[in-house]
């Protein structure tokens, strides 16, 4: 749909349109995944956090002690995938001694964002009753929208559980859901102008003294660029220690791929709060 701004909004959303071979992506997601699920050593999977199907978490947790735990929620427009495409993604803080949660969650149209937010906060809690030490958030395309959400001034987790996350990492983040309502998604999200609004984190402040980095590929379309500068430059304004990181030749579909690996700038960000 083109809104009154003349913004086509069906295309400025558009991923794998403008990416090589797009729609091959997600095969390639699950093969990696599968693998590494295969090759784990301590790997607990679905975990229940709550009583519909989709409420369950997987949990790799390091040879050692571990030193705190990492939650990596995916994306998928809130509407596509789960847990299990996206398993090799705990690699990187996995090798780095990180215990590492990846929790599904109800997919709209089944469920409203509402919903999904106060689900990834029952993940995050749960998984963090079972690992002790510091959490690091970190979440793709919807899944960055998520996990900023956990610490937004109306977050839904508990003070203790809030108190642990030190860095909260959104990658290729939506967190001016307000667009959306002019989407053909929007049948499904069922967002209306107060659900958006209150589901958008850049229209927060944060609470607490996490780090927030949000990182977007430089290659990405110009509304996630917008989004993610957007929720970096809001939040600097309240104080809170965000800040934008653009990673030069990435899109939307590989600029995760560093959190397989321990020693890539996307993980040492995520873990060390430093790219």
């Amino acid at each position: 749909m083109i809104g009154a701004s003349g913004i086509d909004w069906e295309d400025a959303f558009a991923n794998a349109t403008y990416i090589a071979d797009g729609a091959g992506y997600p095969a390639l997601w699950a093969a990696r995944a599968a693998r590494f699920r295969d090759g784990a050593r301590q790997a607990r999977i679905d975990l229940a956090y709550g009583a519909v199907p989709r409420e369950r978490f997987d949990l790799f947790l390091p040879e050692n002690t571990p030193k705190g735990l990492a939650v990596f929620v995916h994306g998928g427009f809130w509407q596509a995938f789960d847990k299990s495409s996206w398993s090799h993604l705990a690699g990187g803080a996995l090798n780095a001694g990180w215990a590492v949660a990846l929790p599904s969650y109800t997919l709209a149209p089944e469920a409203t964002l509402p919903e999904m937010t106060q689900q990834i906060a029952r993940a995050v809690a749960a998984a963090a009753d079972m690992v002790s030490g510091p959490l690091r958030l970190a979440g793709h395309s919807a899944g960055g929208h998520l996990v900023t959400r956990m610490i937004c001034d109306d977050a839904p987790l508990a003070p203790d559980v809030l108190e642990r996350i030190e860095h909260v990492l959104s990658i290729s983040g939506l967190h001016d859901l307000r667009p959306l309502r002019l989407h053909s998604m929007n049948r499904n999200l069922r967002l209306t102008e107060a659900s958006a609004a209150a589901e958008s984190a850049a229209l927060h402040a944060p609470l607490g003294s996490a780090r927030v980095t949000a990182w977007v590929g430089s290659l990405e379309r110009p509304e996630f660029l917008r989004q993610s500068a957007l929720l970096a430059e809001r939040w600097r304004d309240t104080g809170a220690r965000a800040r934008l990181v653009v990673a030069p030749e990435r899109h939307h579909f590989d600029v995760i791929d560093g959190l397989a690996e321990a020693s890539s700038p996307l993980t040492r960000a995520l873990l060390d709060g430093a790219a």
